[in-house]
């Protein structure tokens, strides 16, 4: 009998060679109206039945193989999986994707609606690196959006599912100002039920929206108080100064929860060129705050100086498979670590890094 290993190997091969065959496949003939312009109606129709029969194993894998804090073969090679699978340039156009999709949010949903957390804190992947953190006494959203990809009609979370989503939730920090981090549709929500959303002052600038947006001080290393559920619950939050590429205002939000649990969410925090004085914030948080749970880019460049600057007990990386992006910029599990410049291997040697999948959670303790 195959090994599982070598089962989904198989399989993995057959999906990255379907996917070559889709991009290069001649477009010189008149063709059907297809998803994938570059194949006859028969190729793309193989594409979804393909796309649906390796979802469906993913799925069972995924639900055999949960997250943990070292990740066993079979769950990273079912990651590998999923990789050839969203690298199709079409994937979030392919109703076999987008069902997986919701059918993993709403899953998530259910779990968040029917959890109790009373110790530690429960994370949450939503889509991108939106992520719901929930201690006792406080849920908190980060980077909430439905993924709206252009011109993939039916891969967005329905608004019906966003509302409960948001019901659930006491804040929402939002890094910057880019599309797959903030939409305004899921911020006005938050605000017209009372609910508190924090960003830097440049999103949404200029827009009826901005003065309802709580902008906390962009400086490193102070505490600052945040009130919710109308003053009964409040958070103390290290709002660092943070950027994207050269120009974009990222925060960096460490917060410490009532039970004593701290998180950091980098949003696309990435170091180059004049913003490389953010490393004399990043180099230091380890001086000034012990932090349990660091939810990370995982594409920002020089990524192992950044965890050790911040110091974590556990890395959980976000933004996988962004299909809004062109798909060789959809960085997979697998890493493309050598194209990308990035430093997974060494990462992992040095903490614990927790990968996960839309619709996922993991309880952590102290």
């Amino acid at each position: 009998m195959i090994s599982m290993k070598k089962f989904v190997c198989l399989i993995w091969s057959i999906a990255f060679a379907m996917n070559v065959m889709g991009q290069n496949a001649s477009t010189s003939q008149k063709k059907p109206t297809t998803i994938d312009p570059s194949l006859t109606k028969v190729e793309d129709e193989f594409m979804n039945r393909q796309s649906a029969y390796f979802l469906d194993l993913i799925e069972k894998n995924l639900h055999t193989h949960p997250p943990l804090m070292e990740t066993p073969e079979a769950r990273m090679l079912t990651l590998y999986m999923l990789d050839a699978v969203l690298h199709d340039k079409y994937a979030a156009y392919r109703e076999p994707v987008q069902k997986f999709f919701h059918h993993r949010i709403d899953q998530a949903l259910t779990e968040i609606e029917n959890t109790k957390v009373d110790s530690g804190i429960k994370i949450w992947k939503l889509y991108n690196i939106g992520f719901i953190a929930r201690t006792k006494s406080v849920t908190i959203a980060f980077d909430l959006v439905t993924g709206n990809t252009p011109e993939a009609i039916g891969f967005a979370i329905p608004d019906a599912t966003m509302e409960r989503i948001i019901k659930q939730c006491d804040v929402l920090f939002i890094s910057h100002r880019h599309r797959d981090h903030a939409q305004i549709e899921v911020a006005q929500s938050f605000l017209d039920k009372g609910k508190v959303v924090v960003a830097p002052p440049q999103v949404w600038e200029g827009q009826e929206i901005h003065s309802r947006i709580t902008h906390l001080k962009r400086e490193s290393h102070t505490k600052q108080k945040l009130a919710l559920k109308g003053g009964k619950v409040n958070l103390e939050v290290v709002n660092y100064p943070g950027h994207q590429m050269s120009s974009h205002e990222n925060n960096v939000p460490l917060i410490y929860t009532p039970e004593g649990i701290t998180i950091a969410h980098s949003g696309d925090q990435i170091n180059e060129g004049k913003f490389m004085v953010d490393y004399d914030w990043i180099d230091d948080v380890h001086k000034h705050h012990q932090l349990d749970i660091f939810l990370v880019n995982n594409w920002t460049n020089d990524i192992l100086r950044i965890a050790k600057g911040l110091n974590p007990k556990l890395i959980i990386p976000g933004h996988e498979n962004e299909l809004g992006h062109t798909f060789d910029d959809r960085v997979p599990y697998w890493g493309d670590e050598k194209y990308l410049g990035l430093e997974y291997t060494q990462l992992k040697q040095t903490y614990p890094v927790l990968l996960m999948v839309w619709g996922e959670s993991f309880h952590y303790s102290k």
